[in-house]
């Protein structure tokens, strides 16, 4: 599957977790600035509260993953 293929097949994939946690953050204030709900967000999301702007090694380790578990490159 190339990248049109993919963003025809979830077009909502890019907005769906940016969304989530504005819901979480909006219903939950106090459990998303606790350490267990962060220590959980970075789990599941690696770059939680981080800077993939400032951070160029945290941004290439991130896409490395993505582009291998999508399958991006052949």
């Amino acid at each position: 599957m190339n990248i049109q293929a993919s963003a025809v097949a979830s077009p909502g994939a890019s907005t769906a977790v940016s969304i989530m946690l504005d819901v979480l953050t909006t219903c939950f204030p106090d459990k998303m600035n606790s350490k267990e709900w962060t220590d959980k967000l970075v789990e599941m999301i690696p770059s939680y509260g981080q800077s993939l702007i400032k951070n160029g090694k945290l941004c290439k380790k991130i896409r490395k993953y993505t582009t291998e578990v999508l399958k991006l490159e052949e």
